[in-house]
């Protein structure tokens, strides 16, 4: 076979390539420029509608006033020294929470003795009101950052326990078997096998996991606290200022959003393999 010098030797032509070059990019720039005009929308409305219905400041207060506060909380209220209280909370809260119930997930999936012994338990801890719990971790560790974070575990652990647990029950038998036939060790099954299929799974569980941490340690701070946003979500509702609550409320949903985009960037860097991770956007 001669060779066509007019061919680069170095394009990469693979469907990948091809369609990340032509689908993923347009279809991103459409994406974020139709979630820039939305987000841009959605500040007119606030700044201009309440007004246009007669709806009193201290009710809805506008944008505007909601940034003013903002400014004034950062100079006078120390707000990033309690937003960094919040976040370092949720973010203990949400590893020891995942590493838990992880550790119960595979221990429960692969001993259905262990199973059957503690699920009950388990369950009943997951049905009793996490916010039951609070008060009780106050009077035993104090006005601490202990509270906050076990309320946060305890919300984080069931989702992502649960996920793992199903992810080991749901894999199919006869691998096994098979990597045994092999001569394969315990401990390689574990790692070869049944760790990562319950990856996709876990990330499942991670990605809801996500999302309610925040929860937790709002509710530990608003049960007993004197640091921390929701602190200043209790002093603004006293107080009657409507400005710092809305304050207080987005600040929480970007710790919220910043923690779920950490788990989705994980997720695309460890499930890259997976055939789903090949969609792009059309």
């Amino acid at each position: 076979m001669t060779h066509d010098p007019s061919v680069r030797e170095d394009a990469d032509t693979s469907p990948a390539k091809l369609g990340r070059s032509m689908k993923l990019q347009p279809g991103m720039q459409r994406m974020m420029i139709a979630s820039a005009l939305l987000f841009v929308a959605f500040l007119v409305a606030w700044q201009w509608i309440p007004a246009l219905f007669g709806i009193p400041a201290f009710i809805i207060p506008p944008a505007s006033l909601v940034w003013d506060e903002f400014l004034r909380m950062l100079a006078r209220d120390k707000l990033v020294y309690h937003t960094a209280i919040t976040a370092m909370q949720v973010g203990i809260g949400f590893i020891l929470g995942v590493l838990l119930g992880i550790v119960c997930g595979f221990a429960l999936g692969l001993s259905p003795t262990a199973e059957f012994v503690l699920s009950p338990y388990i369950l009943a801890l997951q049905i009793a009101p996490k916010v039951a719990f609070a008060p009780l971790f106050i009077i035993w560790f104090g006005y601490t950052a202990y509270p906050k974070i076990l309320v946060c575990v305890l919300i984080v652990f069931f989702p992502v326990m649960i996920n793992v647990l199903g992810a080991v029950r749901a894999l199919d038998p006869d691998i096994v078997r098979l990597a045994r036939s092999f001569t394969a060790s315990r401990l390689q099954i574990f790692w070869k096998i049944e760790f990562p299929a319950a990856m996709p799974p876990l990330f499942a569980g991670l990605r809801i996991a996500s999302t309610l941490a925040v929860i937790g340690v709002l509710v530990g701070e608003l049960v007993g606290g004197n640091t921390g946003l929701g602190y200043l979500l209790t002093f603004g509702e006293g107080a009657g200022n409507t400005a710092m609550v809305f304050v207080v409320i987005i600040l929480l949903t970007l710790i919220g959003i910043v923690l779920y985009g950490l788990v989705v960037l994980a997720e695309d860097r460890v499930l890259h393999y997976l055939p789903a991770r090949a969609r792009v956007a059309t």
